[in-house]
């Protein structure tokens, strides 16, 4: 039996399933399997919030609607939590501990007896604070629990005909500043909107990290030549200045997974 089997073993033993739904890569093929496998008994359940990029947001909303599957939405705002905003350590832990206390009461009143999550295999060998949550929530991470990493999951997606195969990977937007610096809106409002620049430009996997006044890009590697052409990088720092940043520095290591834990 392949992973993807056994996966679809382990949810049509659950019975039913409410998927913490991002549009992402991860969640976007565990709601997939899981409308597959439990039809009406699998729903959708999504966050919205400044950490939220809108565009993410109209992703995840068009294809549960696509597909037919219930999907419920609720208010997660991060920065009215206590010490969020503060940026400590275990920040994922605080976030996902209110989250998943607004899906699982989603779910109790949907007679769903089951929340999942879309962490991977991979998520094993990083700094996850937020796993601790789901661990004493008793949320289910069908993905870890049969062993799929994350490029299997593209595999997986792809023989599925999933639009988000190739998708880039995506992290929340308070991922993108240094642990103990202040969080604001305005901070992750001027991130979202540097983002976005690049993707437009036809950057495919991008991070804008925030220090202070200072944007650290990180791009793929075979992408660092492109950021750096003289036309590109005008116009990079020139809109970078109007979203408020004073220097833009581009890492030449390149994108990574959870820089920002390499200080820990």
């Amino acid at each position: 039996m392949n992973k993807l089997e056994k996966l679809k073993e382990y949810i049509k033993g659950l019975g039913s399933i409410a998927v913490a739904f991002s549009g992402g890569v991860d969640s976007t093929f565990l709601l997939s399997v899981a409308a597959e496998v439990l039809g009406d008994n699998a729903i959708a359940v999504t966050a919205r919030s400044s950490t939220y990029p809108k565009r993410e947001f109209d992703e995840a909303f068009t294809f549960a609607k696509s597909k037919n599957i219930r999907h419920f939405v609720c208010t997660s705002e991060e920065l009215s939590i206590e010490g969020f905003s503060s940026n400590p350590v275990n920040r994922c832990y605080l976030c996902k501990t209110e989250l998943f206390h607004k899906i699982i009461a989603i779910a109790n009143d949907n007679d769903i007896a089951y929340v999942a999550e879309g962490s991977n295999d991979d998520d094993n060998f990083d700094y996850r604070p937020g796993l601790q949550a789901v661990k004493e929530l008793g949320v289910l991470s069908p993905l870890r629990e049969v062993g799929l990493t994350k490029n299997e999951i593209r595999q997986y997606s792809k023989e599925m005909g999933l639009p988000t195969w190739q998708k880039q990977s995506f992290a929340c937007l308070s991922s993108r500043f240094p642990y103990g610096e202040q969080i604001t809106e305005e901070k992750l409002t001027r991130v979202d909107k540097a983002e976005q620049l690049l993707l437009d430009m036809g950057f495919r996997q991008v991070r804008v990290r925030s220090h202070e006044n200072l944007a650290r890009i990180e791009v793929n590697e075979e992408e660092l030549g492109k950021i750096l052409s003289p036309e590109n990088r005008a116009k990079i720092f020139e809109e970078f200045k109007k979203y408020g940043f004073t220097y833009v520095s581009v890492d030449i290591k390149g994108y990574r997974t959870g820089s920002m834990n390499e200080t820990l």
